[in-house]
């Protein structure tokens, strides 16, 4: 009979805090939903394990976790009236955002700090449009985890269409080296040799050891980001 009761309080748990913690998440904006920063994400997790907590244990007072909860959306609240008051607490408790991206190269070092692989920034691009790297003026990664990019003037302004003119697709660039690592597959499809590709770096003074990340367009075009370019550059946007 005592396990009837409890598992009884269970249900009725469940179905009692889940419409409070609705209430409470919508009462603290639409911040917390839509971009979680890491403070709201902090707030997320904390508030799942109260109520996770209460809903599994019947001997842990129902009132105590409504308390909890409703005490958790408030210090939400608070925190992020203060940082709209106080810029240096918004940027203590928020990551800045970081520049992944300068003229066309990566910046191997703030790629590191913030622990991104080099195919999660081509993907981020991929999902802009973006195909070729050298196509970017500057890219950021925003404190929400999303990648912002702005692309070169020449590259944004006038388009072909715009003027009327059929282009050859030449904005595509493929990857043929990715962190010292030739993709010999890649140029085999572009009808390329690695043999080509060692001689187009020797132009450069390079060999593919120094190579971070390089990319062929359509024409034949070489780009090339270094390894030695790993220095980190602070955002000129703080938000």
């Amino acid at each position: 009979m005592e396990t009837l009761i409890d598992i009884l309080k269970v249900y009725v748990r469940i179905i009692t805090i889940i419409p409070w913690l609705l209430i409470v998440t919508l009462f603290m904006g639409k911040r917390a939903i839509g971009e979680v920063p890491v403070f709201d994400f902090l707030i997320i997790i904390v508030l799942g394990a109260v109520a996770g907590a209460d809903i599994a244990d019947p001997d842990i007072p129902h009132l105590y976790t409504f308390l909890s909860i409703l005490a958790i959306g408030v210090l939400q609240i608070i925190v992020s009236k203060l940082k709209l008051k106080n810029r240096f607490l918004g940027r203590l408790i928020t990551f800045e955002p970081t520049i992944v991206i300068r003229n066309g190269a990566f910046i191997v070092g703030n790629l590191q700090k913030i622990r991104y692989s080099l195919d999660n920034v081509l993907q981020m691009l991929r999902e802009k449009d973006i195909f070729d790297v050298n196509d970017v003026e500057l890219a950021l990664i925003e404190p929400n985890g999303k990648l912002t990019a702005f692309k070169k003037p020449h590259k944004s302004t006038i388009t072909a269409e715009d003027l009327g003119v059929k282009k050859v697709s030449g904005n595509i660039a493929y990857p043929v080296i990715i962190e010292g690592n030739i993709e010999n597959q890649v140029l085999t499809q572009l009808n390329l040799t690695e043999q080509w590709l060692v001689q187009e770096l020797q132009k450069k003074d390079l060999k593919t050891v120094d190579i971070f990340f390089a990319s062929v367009n359509a024409n034949h075009e070489l780009h090339v980001s270094l390894n030695s370019n790993n220095k980190s550059f602070k955002p000129e946007i703080n938000h």
